[in-house]
């Protein structure tokens, strides 16, 4: 599991974020800070993972707060930056601190799922790295990019999408266009387009498995489902 510390001056919003990341297959929720100096503590006690940090807070900046996480000594975290801020300067700033996504609030469920499952698919595919190659760094760099549910490729639609990766996720074990087919109820083509697709964007993983008649086997994972955690 991704442990995911949320951090937000309004009580009632990081509730909401942390209700969106639970929601997440993959993630939990570990614990909430208001303040710059609690989310300091809270990273040091608690050792997440995952920061879901405001920028806008009571007693320092997020800035500071992500300096701060940034010095020699302090332990590792990535860093989603959470915010209203929109100016040029906050977000030179965040992405000179190295945050991974920048979200501008408000946002719905959708944005912040997209952005959590890249980055799972991401975090899942370092675990497994171990001397990569121009192309695997490229794959990884590509993790960082949001595909999203906007702008589809004809004929991926977002509901049929929607179906297909809850029952990859869902899945147990490495699964076949036909098993997937029959988890949901579409074709086996059908089933092999999205599989496809999905494989093309880095949300899933294709490996290849030899049977008795000499002819490969297309098996699919969904790309995070590596346990991670400590």
């Amino acid at each position: 599991m991704i442990r995911t510390l949320v951090v937000d001056d309004d009580a009632m919003t990081a509730s909401i974020h942390h209700s969106y990341v639970e929601r997440v297959p993959g993630f939990e929720v570990v614990g909430e800070a208001h303040t710059g100096r609690r989310a300091l503590e809270a990273v040091r006690e608690l050792r997440p993972d995952l920061l879901l940090l405001d920028i806008y807070l009571p007693d320092m900046s997020g800035l500071d707060v992500l300096r701060t996480l940034r010095e020699p000594g302090q332990p590792h975290i990535d860093v989603i930056a959470v915010t209203a801020a929109k100016d040029v300067s906050t977000l030179r700033t965040a992405i000179h601190g190295g945050v991974i996504h920048y979200l501008v609030k408000p946002f719905f469920f959708d944005t912040l799922r997209e952005r959590l499952e890249g980055y799972a698919a991401l975090h899942g595919r370092l675990e497994r790295l171990r001397e990569p190659d121009q192309h695997d760094i490229d794959h990884v760099f590509s993790l960082l990019r949001s595909h999203g549910r906007h702008g589809l490729p004809k004929g991926i639609s977002a509901p049929t999408l929607e179906t297909v990766v809850e029952a990859l996720q869902q899945s147990d074990a490495d699964i076949t266009a036909v098993e997937l087919a029959e988890a949901t109820g579409i074709s086996r083509g059908t089933a092999r387009r999205y599989l496809e697709y999905l494989a093309l964007t880095g949300a899933v993983e294709l490996s290849l498995r030899y049977g008795t008649t000499g002819r490969p086997e297309h098996k699919y994972r969904w790309a995070d489902r590596v346990r991670i955690g400590r």
